[in-house]
């Protein structure tokens, strides 16, 4: 088992990463997990007057996974943390793989409730993609776990990741977006936080599973700090 982190493009008013991670399994599985940002959205979208994000072209999550030798075809299947820009991008570029989601988040945004995820419906509506449901924490495959952890948005999951030699990894995501989040009771919102009592309670279900299953490593989705520190592809941990 392999864990690749990537650095997908910069979420430019906050100066925070965009980040999406590439699973290996033992027996050849290719796993996405998020497809960063799209270039129509950088194009098309501002913040107050400025650019919302920007992305090099090494940057591309195609591009990325290039690098180690795969191309989209190759990806068996991707896990959506949640629809928001900067994570549900691409998923277009994907439609041979099972899409995996938490059936809440699927169903609030066919609502088309959540503005920032119906400005990005042409990618995660499109009729070509193959979603695989699932309703709250799942074991997908031996040394893989999503974990519901809502607030964020409806549905977001979270992930842990069983390496042989590193342990298990949890890619918390946008439910610990950074180390300032680690304290359920204190911990600040951010501006995209949608329910904070969620929020609160999905930050203490981490950190308990964190102890509870040893984690040698929370990778936080949007750390500007901890992005500077972490191992990215094309090298790996294991």
């Amino acid at each position: 088992m392999k864990l690749y982190c990537m650095k997908l493009g910069w979420i430019v008013p906050f100066h925070l990463p965009i980040t999406g991670y590439l699973v290996q399994t033992d027996d050849g599985l290719n796993i996405l997990v998020d497809t960063g940002i799209s270039r129509h959205f950088i194009e098309t979208h501002s913040f107050h007057g400025q650019p919302f994000a920007r992305m090099g072209e090494a940057e591309d999550v195609v591009n990325q996974l290039a690098r180690v030798g795969l191309a989209p075809h190759d990806i068996h299947l991707l896990i959506s943390s949640h629809f928001d820009p900067d994570h549900a991008g691409n998923l277009t570029a994907f439609s041979r793989a099972h899409i995996v989601v938490q059936r809440r988040q699927y169903l609030v945004a066919k609502e088309g409730t959540i503005v920032r995820q119906e400005a990005l419906r042409s990618q995660w509506d499109a009729p070509e993609l193959r979603y695989q449901l699932v309703d709250g924490d799942t074991t997908l495959l031996p040394g893989i776990e999503l974990i519901e952890t809502s607030g964020h948005s409806p549905g977001h999951q979270s992930v842990l990741v069983r390496l042989p030699q590193k342990g298990p990894v949890l890619l918390a995501i946008d439910a610990i977006p950074s180390a300032g989040c680690l304290d359920p009771d204190t911990r600040p919102l951010t501006p995209f936080d949608m329910d904070e009592e969620e929020v609160r309670a999905s930050t203490r279900k981490l950190i308990a599973l964190a102890e509870r299953e040893r984690v040698t490593l929370i990778v936080h989705g949007h750390d500007r700090e901890q992005w500077q520190q972490l191992k990215l592809l094309p090298e790996c941990y294991t």
